[in-house]
């Protein structure tokens, strides 16, 4: 007996892939069991689509099989390419919307803001470095929690500071 089974498949023309489930039923039914998944749709929904599930005998399902789950699978397919594509629409709008514009140049000149306090901040303490005021110049520097990207620059300019304001015992040199 040819079933063109895969042929038939084939024709549905569906995009994902199809996960069959065949169990042994009371009475010599089977229970069958399909689901399309489409890993390209972004959209978390996908995942409470329930499987199509088929109850019969093997004579049963042999002749009605592909009646039944031809235009539930198509439209399965079509709404997860659909959501897909909205997912992508979505995004796309909402990297052109003005809202999400205003916020991205929001966040740039908060950074553009801190950077330069960042900077004043490191210039007074060089400033007053020259000057010979250490301790001053040590507590002039930014909080390293606040400027975590530069933690290392300022703590070995605060070590560097701490030296000369508070040289160690064995910094000193001796007297002859």
């Amino acid at each position: 007996m040819n079933t063109q089974f895969f042929n038939q498949i084939g024709e549905m023309n569906l995009n994902g892939t199809i996960l069959l489930t065949i169990a042994k039923g009371v009475e010599n039914n089977l229970i069958v069991s399909v689901t399309l998944q489409n890993d390209g749709c972004g959209d978390d929904a996908k995942n409470i689509i329930p499987p199509l599930t088929l109850k019969g005998t093997a004579d049963e399902l042999d002749s009605g099989f592909f009646e039944r789950i031809t235009t539930p699978l198509q439209t399965t397919s079509g709404l997860l390419d659909n959501m897909e594509e909205y997912m992508k629409k979505l995004d796309e709008t909402r990297k052109n919307s003005a809202m999400e514009k205003e916020k991205t140049d929001k966040e740039k000149k908060v950074q553009d803001d801190k950077e330069k306090k960042y900077k004043e901040a490191m210039s007074k303490a060089d400033a007053l470095e020259k000057e010979g005021k250490y301790k001053e110049a040590w507590t002039a520097l930014p909080k390293t929690s606040e400027y975590p990207d530069h933690a290392e620059i300022i703590r070995k300019r605060q070590n560097d500071f701490a030296r000369k304001f508070a040289p160690s015992f064995f910094d000193q040199e001796t007297a002859e």
